[in-house]
């Protein structure tokens, strides 16, 4: 299990500050990740590369000459948010574009690609690649739903050798989806990983077995086998890679034996004895394999094996030097091959423990967007009114939520990486603390709401920070800051255009076993209320206990996107975490909706009784 901790809820924050001190010859922090500490070359394609934490040496840990210009560093197994992927790759743009490499996982998608529309609005052209390597998460006519495992490596390290070389944006592009496309893996695992706080890892392995198609995140493997020897186990893994070798592929292979974080070394090496000779048997030549910890998940026990499919240039930038905090090859030509200034300061004395401030920013995970708080719009003393429930609101769900975190993160680990609940508590947590913020400078309702949005997607990254924020902001924008009342109809509204904002996201629709089961069947109990003219209180309250019927209900779905696809049998019988999530926080706040809304209206009726003059809310 993970024993080395302060908070848990900053383990990622701690062990970032850990390492930019450390690295400081390589990598300087930024808001969101880090970057190389040293000068490269104007006119060099910037490679970014993230994820979440949990997996180093991926992602923090290979940058450097020769690799990546920068990592965006999300919390544990859970997507950086869009904020942090937009900042790590402005602090890397060298002025010739920039590359974002990526496991194949809902979350990041939607994270790095509201990253990537925004940079090209600001002219910073920026493509996507997602690495798919995982032939275990779905067969070979879907190629595109795969996951992205120890693959992420083979296709980092071309791309960026590329991008060392000269190559401009839309070659670089070219080498990276090249690799892709030749690279397949396939890995088992012996036992959970175990996320930092807790008592038991995210799933568990009977004795004598193994998971066979795990996943990095925690996720359990797909089937399960007996445990072999390592010479069986050996053969299991190249046949089963083997078997999806590309069409027209030749006989010379990149390929790493990798260990998943509590395999030893040793361990590997008996493996690889086998691999070694079942890859030669196969007719295979092996370049410059690599064998040890590249891409890992905490501390699960387990292994993978990947192959990519060489032609000349990808065997040339497979093998061309590097030289990063966790990776380093032929250092000593780096500098020859990539023409990139040596590290700012370095040899110089150094005070140990001292940081930039960017260091300071990123080690906090902690950013400001704008340069600080908007001046404050116009809004009607009603719309304040409303903005002053939704702190209130708030307040309760950080409450809530946190009471039903462990069990949150239970029903995710079923067919997840088990951190839902862990980023609804630091999503709704930021999100309080930003409203109070503006709710103190005198913003109305859809600020508020914006705001709080805004603070929940940049803090708790991953699928549902994107979504939870993107709906809230969308919800708020509706509103206006200018409305009052308030009614049913208006609530309805703005609840259906957090839908088409969740749909347009991430692609799921109702049935797809996501949040989406749960909010849909509330915006229609909201709809059947406004036209049946019952109160405001009651109308949330009744859609809430469709909301949670309709949660309750997803236990008999099977997900047909994101991360728990790949283990759709095992999630049924299990309701969607983020289904239940929702029903809870619609719950939590009926009665703060109750008590507002007719307060506002109140208030306002008794405010035009008593002065009839006065100017009516803007």
């Amino acid at each position: 299990m993970t024993r080395l901790f302060n908070d848990p809820a900053a383990f990622s924050d701690d062990m970032l500050a850990g390492f930019l001190d450390l690295h400081h010859r390589y990598v300087r922090g930024v808001p969101g990740g880090v970057v190389r500490a040293g000068q490269t070359r104007a006119g060099k394609v910037a490679v970014v590369v993230g994820g979440g934490s949990g997996h180093y040496p991926a992602f923090c840990g290979v940058v450097g000459p020769g690799f990546a210009d920068g990592a965006v560093v999300g919390n544990i197994f859970t997507s950086p948010s869009a904020q942090q992927a937009y900042e790590v790759a402005r602090a890397a743009d060298n002025g010739a574009g920039v590359l974002f490499l990526f496991g194949n996982y809902a979350g990041d998608v939607m994270n790095f690609g509201l990253a990537e529309q925004r940079l090209r609005a600001e002219g910073i052209d920026t493509r996507t690649v997602l690495v798919t390597d995982d032939i275990a998460s779905a067969g070979p006519a879907e190629t595109e739903k795969r996951r992205g495992i120890a693959g992420d490596f083979v296709v980092f390290k071309t791309a960026a050798a590329a991008a060392e070389a000269g190559y401009p944006l839309a070659e670089v592009e070219r080498v990276a989806r090249a690799t892709n496309d030749r690279t397949r893996t396939l890995g088992v695992a012996f036992a959970g990983c175990t996320l930092p706080g807790q008592d038991h890892p995210l799933f568990t392995v009977p004795a004598g077995t193994m998971g066979l198609g795990l996943g990095i995140h925690g996720e359990p493997g797909v089937s399960s086998d007996d445990l072999p020897t390592a010479a069986e186990l050996a053969r299991t893994l190249v046949r089963g890679v083997l078997a999806e070798q590309p069409a027209g592929a030749g006989s010379r292979v990149a390929v790493i034996l990798n260990g998943l974080g509590a395999t030893k070394y040793e361990e590997l090496f008996v493996v690889w004895k086998t691999v070694s000779e079942e890859l030669s048997g196969a007719g295979l030549t092996v370049l410059d394999p690599e064998v040890g910890e590249l891409v890992t998940s905490l501390d699960m026990a387990g292994c993978s094996l990947t192959l990519c499919w060489l032609d000349e240039e990808l065997e040339r930038f497979w093998c061309a030097p590097a030289d990063t905090p966790a990776y380093r090859k032929n250092p000593h030509l780096v500098e020859v091959s990539a023409g990139s200034a040596p590290p700012a300061g370095n040899g110089a004395a150094r005070v140990p423990g001292s940081r930039t401030s960017g260091d300071r920013a990123a080690a906090s995970g902690r950013h400001d967007p704008g340069g600080g708080p908007p001046e404050a719009p116009r809004s009607s003393a009603d719309s304040r009114a409303y903005g002053r429930a939704v702190a209130e609101a708030l307040t309760e769900v950080v409450a809530a939520i946190a009471d039903a975190e462990a069990e949150l993160g239970r029903l995710d680990a079923v067919a997840g990486d088990g951190d839902h609940g862990r980023g609804m508590l630091r999503g709704v947590t930021a999100a309080l603390e930003a409203a109070r913020v503006a709710v103190d400078d005198g913003h109305g309702l859809a600020s508020v709401l914006g705001a709080a949005g805004d603070a929940w997607a940049a803090r708790a990254g991953g699928t549902s920070g994107v979504l939870w924020g993107a709906a809230l902001r969308s919800a708020g924008e509706h509103l206006g800051d200018e409305r009052s009342p308030v009614g049913i109809a208006d609530l309805r509204d703005a609840v259906g255009a957090a839908v088409e904002t969740i749909r347009g996201l991430g692609g799921a629709e109702p049935g797809d076993k996501t949040l989406l089961d749960a909010l849909v069947p509330f915006h229609d109990a909201l709809d059947a209320a406004a036209g049946a003219g019952d109160s405001v209180g009651a109308a949330w309250r009744e859609a809430a206990a469709v909301a949670t019927r309709a949660a309750d209900d997803t236990a008999g779905l099977r997900p047909r996107v994101g991360r728990a696809r790949p283990l759709a049998e095992r999630s049924v019988g299990t309701p969607d975490p983020g289904a239940v999530s929702l029903a809870l926080c619609l719950r939590t706040v009926a009665t703060t909706v109750d008590r507002h809304l007719s307060e506002v209206s109140s208030d306002r009726h008794l405010s035009e009784v008593s002065d009839p003059e006065q100017e009516p809310a803007r």
